[in-house]
């Protein structure tokens, strides 16, 4: 394995191939520095954005659209659609012409328009749809520069972590996955993509999932 390049909001222990350090998504003359940095050293084989969020203090996934807040909207466009958005404007660039290489942000399937037959989560959904956009665009650009690269949004399933916490109790048992587990199986989706798949949302058993 090559470095490990983890930029992140809270720091990150050093190891072995391991170059920690802490960018700020939702300002983009930090990721503009850190793009800037990494590519004086060459390119990037593999990037991965790996940013969420669904419920934060005073804001939680709307019901209905009485619950509807333009500050929570702002908030949750920022870091699912922006920031992630922001890092394809400074970072794609960084992805070699002339071999394989790939692209990839934790997306949802809650953002697909034509899987939605619940309703709610009004932001995280449309935030999740947008980032799909995002991708589905950034793809035909960077195809036309670099025709080896892949640029895919990935759905990890539902996780043990602290996005999903509050809502756990409503997961079927057997269905709340392993972080470890859900890391391993999108990589290895991300590493068997080809360029026809660029531009696309897959779960991580491999599954595409439609807009």
């Amino acid at each position: 394995m090559g470095e490990v390049h983890a930029l992140s909001r809270q720091p990150v222990a050093a190891a072995p191939g391991i170059y920690p350090a802490q960018v700020d998504l939702l300002d983009e003359a930090s990721l503009s520095f850190h793009a800037a940095r990494l590519g004086a050293d060459g390119v990037l084989d593999t990037i991965i954005v790996a940013t969420g969020l669904l419920h934060a203090p005073n804001m939680l996934p709307e019901k209905a659209l009485r619950d509807l807040r333009a500050d929570a909207l702002a908030m949750s466009f920022a870091v699912n659609c922006i920031g992630p958005s922001l890092v394809m404007k400074h970072f794609l660039g960084l992805l070699p012409r002339d071999r394989a290489s790939r692209f990839a942000a934790l997306s949802a399937r809650i953002g697909s328009i034509s899987d939605n037959q619940k309703g709610g989560w009004y932001g995280y959904r449309a935030a999740k749809a947008g980032l799909n956009m995002m991708l589905r665009s950034a793809a035909i650009e960077t195809a036309r520069r670099a025709p080896h690269a892949v640029i895919m949004g990935l759905h990890p399933g539902t996780v043990d972590s602290a996005l999903s916490r509050p809502f756990q109790k409503l997961v079927p048992p057997g269905q709340l996955r392993k972080p470890e587990d859900a890391a391993e199986q999108m990589l290895d989706v991300l590493e068997a993509a080809t360029p026809a798949q660029s531009g696309k949302l897959f779960a991580y058993d491999g599954t595409e999932i439609l807009p």
